[in-house]
């Protein structure tokens, strides 16, 4: 799967190297560029594809770059890829910032130079957007109301004051800081007992550790809430390395393709679907639509649905 993503980014690469084409009417088909995150994660997998899918439907309309970066917390790179944007002439960026804060700078650069940004999935830091006078839409599904859904999809099969942890994203993520808020929202109201909250970073090697190291501190958990699948699917390998399959129960968030073998015999009770691959086309649109407009459109609520078995 990454070698098929990392080609689709590499020939989104190649096709910023070429000048505009012209639409229909004789006028030059604006450039869009995609930056995600985390090219080894199938949710970003699913993006490229779905927006690939959209631009092979609506090539004379408009160009796509799409772009991503290796891991979770690699910054500098995803900086990166928003000045190499900016220098390819995109007119504008459709972007999931890998971090809320970080990334605010290199978009107001951008926008300052007359490119539209368009922020998706993991909604840029309301105050630090402000003080920077960006103006972003926002294209995005409701993290913490998904997270609680899953929450209580795992609560049911408890009983109050059953020991869980949580196992969240990237704590500068304002998606991660709501799915975190979201699986407390749930435990709370469920009467559980939240016995410790430690980051995965989005990444399953590094949920693997966390989700043994949980398993040995508190031999009477019960659940692990885990912010996204990559970290469930790790924590899931704990779980059952720690001879607790179905013992702890585990959930994740995102419903790509690599849990569906995990829900399908209970090693997950339960995802959420923030549909990746129209979350992409949807950002796209909403950035095609501001090119047009003299106003940018408002912010877009997308769907999350709750996945069980």
């Amino acid at each position: 799967m990454r070698r098929i993503v990392l080609g689709l980014a590499l020939v989104g690469v190649l096709a910023a190297c070429q000048p505009q084409a012209p639409a229909a009417g004789g006028h030059a088909r604006p450039k869009i560029a995609l930056v995600m995150k985390s090219l080894a994660n199938d949710f970003f997998a699913t993006m490229a594809q779905g927006a690939n899918a959209h631009h092979a439907a609506h090539a004379a309309d408009y160009d796509l770059v799409v772009s991503g970066i290796k891991n979770e917390t690699d910054l500098a790179e995803q900086v990166n890829l928003v000045e190499q944007a900016v220098a390819q002439g995109a007119r504008a960026i459709v972007i999931a910032p890998a971090d809320s804060k970080a990334l605010v700078p290199a978009l107001k650069r951008a926008q300052a130079q007359g490119v539209v940004i368009v922020n998706i999935d993991n909604r840029l830091d309301a105050g630090v957007v402000r003080e920077a006078g960006l103006s972003a839409s926002f294209v995005g599904p409701d993290n913490r109301d998904g997270a609680r859904r899953v929450g209580l999809a795992l609560a049911a099969k408890l009983k109050p004051g059953d020991e869980v942890a949580i196992i969240e994203g990237v704590t500068t993520a304002y998606n991660g800081q709501q799915r975190r808020a979201g699986f407390e929202d749930a435990m709370q109201s469920a009467g559980l007992k939240v016995v410790a909250v430690q980051s995965g970073e989005w990444e399953m090697d590094k949920a693997n550790t966390v989700a043994a190291n949980l398993l040995t501190a508190h031999p009477q958990l019960k659940a692990l809430l885990c912010a996204n699948d990559n970290m469930a699917i790790g924590a899931a390998a704990a779980v059952a390395a720690a001879g607790k399959t179905r013992a702890v129960l585990v959930a994740g968030f995102d419903n790509i393709a690599a849990i569906k073998p995990l829900l399908a015999d209970g090693r997950v009770v339960a995802t959420a679907d923030q549909h990746a691959g129209q979350l992409a086309v949807f950002g796209i649109e909403h950035a095609l639509a501001a090119l047009r407009e003299s106003q940018p459109p408002a912010d877009q609520a997308t769907a999350v649905d709750l996945v069980v078995p």
